[in-house]
């Protein structure tokens, strides 16, 4: 009960965080969304073998996390469900590719270095995610996606889908908190009534979808979702987007932790 209570919580704290009145909050979405994607593009364009490089990249999530108020753990916790996924498919690089190479008189395999920089990516690029859905709210991120000429079905199947998998784990609390009532004595759910639990399960959550969607014909709805929200781009969006594409490009084509360390070591004065 306390797993399904939990996860409800986090859905809903996201919901929270995006109703923040910070400077990024309230950029407009369609500039977020931009940026976002620019940033994901230019860290995925790197090389497999690259790390140093990838670095600066970093500096982006740092200073929205700064500016946007958000709570760092809470946030980066839920990077912990995706990124076994992320260990599971890399771990496989030092087997197939083994060639060995020196750095910093350490004889390494090429595939642990691939394996890093697969991490650092989807490290980088999930959490950028992760920030672009807590500073916007998925209303306005679906608003946004529509400006970018998503199709609207596309649209409507993620924001309902997001709001369905709320009601489906309000269903499954309140169904094992029945069960817990009619057998007090029994330890977790017994083998014989799973079948039964499901699909009454099942058979509630079409009836609470339905209920939703004739509430939503009621207020109108005809399959367009309209947040109400201002679509004016103002000065401050664009230069907001243009400093990090200027930031992204500079970080892309200038390997800025070499330079730094050359001017250090003085090779570069």
């Amino acid at each position: 009960m306390a797993d399904f209570t939990s996860s409800l919580y986090n859905m809903r704290l996201m919901d929270d965080l995006a109703c923040k009145d910070t400077f990024v909050h309230k950029l407009h979405p369609l500039i977020k969304i931009l940026t976002t994607i620019a940033y994901l593009f230019v860290v995925v364009s790197y090389d497999r073998h690259e790390i140093i490089g990838l670095l600066p990249m970093v500096f982006y999530p740092v200073v929205v996390f700064f500016l946007a108020e958000l709570p760092v753990k809470q946030v980066l916790a839920r990077l912990l469900l995706i990124e076994p996924f992320i260990i599971a498919i890399g771990i496989l690089n030092p087997f197939f590719d083994s060639q060995v190479i020196t750095v910093g008189g350490l004889a390494l395999s090429r595939g642990w270095i691939t394996f890093a920089s697969i991490l650092l990516k989807s490290l980088f690029t999930i959490t950028a995610a992760l920030i672009l859905i807590c500073t916007t709210g998925m209303d306005k991120l679906a608003a946004g996606l529509r400006m970018l000429k998503v199709p609207r079905l596309f649209v409507l199947q993620l924001l309902l889908t997001y709001r369905y998998i709320s009601v489906l784990i309000e269903e499954v609390s309140r169904s094992i908190r029945a069960y817990k009532l009619r057998a007090p004595q029994q330890k977790g759910i017994h083998p014989g009534v799973w079948g039964t639990l499901v699909g009454q399960l099942l058979l509630r959550t079409i009836d609470r979808a339905e209920r939703v969607y004739q509430a939503m014909s009621v207020r109108g709805f005809t399959g367009e979702y309209y947040t109400g929200a201002d679509t004016r781009i103002t000065i401050r969006d664009g230069a907001y987007f243009g400093g990090w594409l200027l930031f992204f490009i500079l970080a892309r084509m200038v390997n800025i932790p070499l330079m730094i360390g050359l001017l250090i070591s003085g090779v570069i004065s």
